[in-house]
């Protein structure tokens, strides 16, 4: 296994990793302080590139995953560089989460890492491969969930909250909608080793369109109001607000008009 993986350079961390981290570091701080003329830019910023970052970590747990249970080719492919222009299909995991956060606030990693399936031995890896993915996620929702039920948000600026809240929001859709058992979705990923062989060949030509299937009936009103109702649900169970979720959407959306009766000035 290490003679694929021992090139410091397959390694190395990507410098547009890391400025995406930077940036996202900076509208933090601009968020937080207030200064920038429009909080609302800095929190887009913020929460967009917290997005892509968390991304990024999502396609890097399943590299990473695959490389211990036998794919010697992940280093040699760039995908422990964290660089998103290195993964397969930059439209799914990059280009489309964000589309998709932008006209619905929703959470929804697409697949990238290509995994050489023949070099993995044993169904259970196979599974932990995609589960990695959705579990990076939820490690992440612990992350920005943690200041709001370990009751550390006092004093903290509103427009930093909001921005945490819907940031929140974004880690545990697409914890739970990737987790789904659909073709094309990591879910499907997990149980797929276990199908019979027969099952397997009639739904692979279907997993293109699960990503987008998902999407379009999460449009649905009915669903769509079940289903974050659902995410409202959870995420007030962890000290995260309607009101935390909503306002960090409105502030996120500043193309949009500002509801200043529920959500306060934008620079307060």
């Amino acid at each position: 296994m290490t003679t694929a993986t021992t090139r410091a350079g397959d390694r190395r961390i990507s410098p547009v990793f890391l400025g995406i981290v930077a940036i996202t570091a900076v509208a933090a701080w601009a968020t937080w302080t207030g200064f920038a003329a429009d909080i609302r830019i800095a929190v887009f910023l913020f929460v967009t590139g917290g997005w892509v970052v968390s991304l990024c970590l999502h396609e890097y747990a399943h590299a990473r995953t695959a490389l211990y249970g036998g794919d010697i080719s992940i280093g040699a492919k760039g995908y422990l560089t964290l660089n998103p222009l290195k993964y397969t299909h930059g439209m799914l995991s990059i280009v489309l989460p964000v589309i998709f956060v932008i006209m619905g606030g929703i959470g929804l990693p697409g697949g990238a890492v290509f995994i050489e399936q023949h070099r993995i031995r044993g169904r259970w890896k196979h599974s932990l491969i995609s589960a990695a993915g959705p579990l990076t996620n939820v490690l992440f929702a612990i992350a920005c969930t943690a200041p709001f039920w370990l009751g550390a948000l006092s004093g903290v600026p509103t427009g930093f909250r909001y921005a945490l809240g819907f940031l929140a929001l974004l880690q545990v859709t697409a914890a739970i909608l990737n987790s789904l058992p659909v073709p094309g979705l990591d879910g499907y990923g997990v149980i797929e080793p276990w199908l019979s062989y027969r099952i397997r060949r009639q739904v692979e030509p279907y997993a293109p369109f699960g990503l987008l299937a998902v999407f379009v009936i999460i449009l649905i009103p009915s669903v769509n109001t079940v289903f974050f109702d659902a995410i409202d649900a959870v995420l007030r169970a962890l000290g995260v607000t309607d009101l935390d979720t909503y306002c960090g959407r409105n502030f996120f959306t500043f193309w949009e008009s500002r509801d200043e009766f529920i959500c306060g000035p934008v620079n307060s």
